[in-house]
């Protein structure tokens, strides 16, 4: 990103998105949009998170105002939309909840009928609120096709003219999920100008995706390596990314280290340093054995994350069956997750047989998932598509080693013990053999004591930090801030 010595320091950033953590979060999305905005406020800038209201624990336990009631049609359908913010800034950024009854007020995210018509009415309602608010920010950052047709209704929209000059970004979590959506519903949006209906437009259907890249300024990925497979294979919007990315940056997401710090995290059994990596570890690993009734003496591998064929998580079960009925394998395996019924059912069938092997939670559970991270010696993603992944950050930064199908940002993140300075384990195809071999590379790795003690301290070290992200998103901000 070149300077512009015309560009202007913005000061007001407001950040789109269907998730937040700790408010709402499904995955990946939900951890960065939870943690980028309080970075920023660190660098100076006023960030906000506008999300949709759900009945969440959050929402319960907070202290929250109504900044702003209207009205607004949605097609013929009328629509009460109350904006509520959070009083104390308790996540480091202002938090604000569009709230619309009948629409944006449920207990669950996604997987409602009429998804469409609800992140309709959540960027109608945003727009609709800052409009009559003469709330004028200097940059809109919009995060997955949930937010996708914001861009097009600022700049093509007679209702919301107020915003044709303010600068818009978009943040692609997922390219996979894109919001496809009949034509019959274009009555829902706001009025816009006809003319500029190929801009919705992409195979004969309304994509916000597509919409979303198509309008921003600028559009992001969470890496390089996504950005590039973006061109190759991505849901048929593969020739859209390769015309658009002369206005593409690949930033590598970041991780909240004052969430995920070993030192004070309190979901762990046992806090420790760098400098007391191994035996930390090992009473984490400890306890949570004595959990799941596993070999604590063994090496411990985990998975954690959906069940979904994008995680490779259908090749578990094989993986598994594969590696616990090889003759002489010494391993405590962990599982947390869900989604795949088929795979849901694999893994309680393979905790059945292989009881005090492997121990299976299904579900999720975040402090679960912060002891199992601690108590690891190995995390294994064995992903097809893995746009930047969170899970093996997150690994490193308590000491575990990652073993993981070298694409997206797992490829960019993960350097293999067999290249210099390298300090985890990676293989090429997101098939079960790969797989099984990479675990068996783990097993002879760990019976080597004293690599595996430098290892853990040497990831450790590393820097995943938001804060090196969020400069160059600072400095992506001021290039498109005139």
């Amino acid at each position: 990103m070149a300077n512009d010595s015309t560009a202007t320091d913005p000061k007001h950033v407001i950040h789109l998105s269907a998730e937040c953590y700790p408010v709402a979060k499904v995955g990946g999305l939900g951890d960065v949009v939870g943690a980028l905005p309080k970075y920023l406020q660190h660098a100076g800038l006023n960030a906000w998170v506008v999300m949709p209201w759900y009945n969440k624990p959050f929402v319960q336990r907070h202290d929250f105002e109504v900044v702003y009631r209207g009205n607004f049609q949605q097609g013929s359908r009328p629509l009460e939309v109350q904006v509520y913010k959070e009083k104390h800034d308790v996540l480091g950024f202002g938090l604000y909840l569009i709230k619309i009854p009948g629409l944006l007020d449920r207990d669950e995210i996604y997987s409602y009928v009429d998804e469409s018509e609800q992140f309709m009415a959540f960027q109608h309602g945003f727009l609709h609120w800052i409009n009559e608010a003469a709330i004028i920010p200097d940059v809109v950052h919009c995060h997955d096709h949930h937010t996708g047709l914001i861009p097009f209704l600022m700049y093509h929209s007679d209702e919301f003219t107020a915003f044709k000059d303010v600068p818009t970004v978009a943040t692609v979590h997922n390219g996979e999920y894109q919001g496809w959506m009949d034509w019959n519903k274009a009555i829902l949006l706001p009025t816009f100008d006809t003319w500029k209906w190929g801009l919705l437009d992409w195979d004969k259907v309304i994509n916000p995706l597509a919409a979303l890249i198509k309008c921003c300024t600028v559009f992001t990925t969470v890496s390089e390596g996504y950005l590039q497979e973006l061109t190759e294979q991505t849901n048929g919007l593969e020739h859209l990314f390769l015309m658009e990315q002369h206005k593409s940056f690949g930033i590598v997401n970041g991780i909240d280290t004052m969430v995920w710090d070993t030192e004070r995290d309190d979901m762990l059994h046992q806090n420790y340093r760098i400098t007391d990596v191994q035996s930390g570890k090992n009473k984490n690993k400890a306890f949570l054995c004595n959990e799941f009734g596993l070999d604590s003496t063994k090496p411990l591998l985990a998975y954690i994350g959906r069940f979904a064929g994008e995680k490779g998580a259908d090749l578990l079960p094989g993986i598994i069956e594969n590696i616990l009925s090889s003759d002489g394998v010494e391993l405590s395996i962990i599982v947390l997750g869900s989604g795949d019924p088929q795979v849901q059912t694999a893994m309680a069938f393979l905790a059945e047989k292989y009881q005090g092997k492997l121990g299976v939670h299904i579900g999720y559970e975040e402090e679960l998932s912060h002891r199992i991270y601690a108590a690891a010696d190995f995390l294994i993603m064995p992903s097809r598509v893995e746009p930047c992944g969170l899970n093996q950050l997150y690994s490193m930064r308590y000491g575990t080693i990652p073993i993981v199908r070298r694409t997206g940002g797992l490829k960019d993140t993960v350097r293999d013990i067999s290249e210099k300075d390298g300090y985890g384990i990676t293989f090429q195809h997101a098939d079960i053999d790969d797989a099984v071999f990479a675990i068996q590379r783990a097993l002879e790795l760990y019976k080597d004591k004293k690599r595996m003690q430098q290892l853990r301290k040497q990831l450790m070290k590393i820097d995943f930090s938001w804060d090196k992200s969020a400069t160059k998103y600072v400095e992506l901000y001021r290039n498109i801030t005139k």
